[in-house]
């Protein structure tokens, strides 16, 4: 095992946080600490491993606790502690470690924490300066705090799928299942670093307690203010706008290609029709304001799909762009994968795996200029880093490592 660690000079270097992690929530809001310097430390079990690590799809599809795709994007910079937290000199473990760590982050079910002796309130009564994110499904308290809460279950207790669908048919689901799992971390980072300022200036720690059902809210505030102000519930459009006429997705050449396209006033509506070969169209009665365009949507759509489906996406879109109308290619992964823009930027990291092999870990979104997140280590493997953790991080001693792995303390 590796007994030292390459470190990140980044703007959080010295800071260290220990995480019991779950899915996806617990380790996106972890990787903007660690890519840019936090020593963070994720405690995981095989007795019950992360649902991200049995999840495929698996490199080479060779299914493996170590090898599940889902898991390695999103983990790359951390460290992995296993513990077995059914065994008291685990919990104990976990508790010493807590208390030599600025920050203690956990997004399981409430009432988990308390019941191994990691509560809040029992630990800054020996670190008072002690930070604490919590991100449970509902919160920590509420009529909802003790449901066990996963994305699939978030997304539609908060309200999206009612603005995902066609006119009259039922709501669908959001397109990547754990939605939650991507909005929480970037309001729970943001709070965790003003809760590190505000310790920074007066020594004080505190609690945060997120709740992902209230953040995914703010994705669908306009209907909230529909109903509060009308007592008007959303209703499904499709790819309609109310304000826009066309404005849509549409077939274009290739194998499942396509192509958006959006136009919100009649200058516009002139420029397309002048684009597609098509100027008389803008004095049409059926199309010559949006109001008409809106009526007669349906064939106004039909005719927009004849032009495109004889085009590639990008044609499409590059002759439009060019013209000043609104339109964007809709890419597919492997699009997005072979990105120039992304790749130009370094969305994705490229990094050596000790199973994998070369694997693609997500980077970040943001560039610090003075401090760049960096990809130092790929995402760890289960447990990888426990001997690291307890003998330099705890100063165990080798015979008391030993002894704990006997008892299975570490499994």
């Amino acid at each position: 095992m590796e007994l030292e660690i390459e470190k990140n000079e980044g703007v959080f270097s010295g800071l260290t946080i220990l995480a019991f992690c779950w899915a996806v929530v617990g380790p996106l809001t972890m990787k903007f600490f660690a890519d840019h310097g936090a020593t963070v430390i994720r405690v995981e079990t095989s007795k019950r491993p992360c649902v991200m690590r049995a999840s495929g799809p698996y490199k080479d599809n060779v299914p493996n606790l170590n090898r599940g795709g889902y898991f390695n994007f999103y983990n790359s910079n951390i460290l992995s502690l296993s513990l077995n937290m059914e065994l008291p000199e685990a919990r104990a473990i976990a508790k010493r470690l807590a208390l030599k760590c600025d920050v203690f982050m956990e997004n399981y079910t409430p009432g988990n924490m308390e019941r191994w002796g990691l509560g809040y309130e029992e630990l800054k009564k020996e670190r008072p300066d002690i930070i604490m994110l919590r991100q449970s499904g509902y919160g920590s308290w509420g009529p909802y705090a003790k449901l066990p809460a996963f994305g699939m279950v978030l997304v539609p207790i908060a309200g999206l799928p009612n603005y995902i669908g066609w006119p009259g048919r039922e709501p669908l689901p959001v397109g990547v299942s754990a939605y939650t799992d991507c909005i929480s971390p970037r309001l729970a980072s943001a709070a965790l670093i003003a809760a590190i300022d505000h310790r920074n200036k007066t020594g004080k720690g505190q609690l945060l307690d997120l709740s992902q059902f209230e953040t995914a809210l703010y994705f669908i505030m306009p209907g909230i203010l529909d109903y509060a102000a009308n007592g008007r519930e959303p209703s499904r459009i499709g790819n309609s706008s109310p304000y826009a006429a066309p404005h849509g997705v549409y077939p274009c050449k290739g194998d499942d290609r396509w192509c958006t396209i959006a136009v919100f006033n009649d200058e516009e509506w002139e420029t397309l029709c002048r684009e597609i070969g098509k100027p008389e169209y803008a004095e049409d009665p059926r199309f010559n304001t949006l109001l008409n365009r809106k009526k007669n949507e349906d064939e106004l759509n039909g005719l927009i799909s004849g032009w495109t489906a004889e085009r590639t996406p990008e044609e499409v879109m590059e002759r439009l762009q060019a013209a000043g109308v609104a339109a964007g290619v809709v890419k597919n992964t492997a699009d997005i994968y072979e990105d120039p823009q992304l790749r130009q930027r370094g969305m994705f990291w490229k990094m050596n795996h000790p199973e994998m092999g070369q694997f693609t870990h997500l980077g970040q979104s943001f560039i610090l200029s003075e401090t760049p997140a960096k990809p130092l280590r790929p995402s760890p493997l289960l447990g990888e880093h426990t001997e690291y953790v307890c003998t330099k991080l705890l100063g165990m001693s080798d015979e008391e490592f030993v002894n704990l792995f006997q008892k299975g303390v570490f499994e």
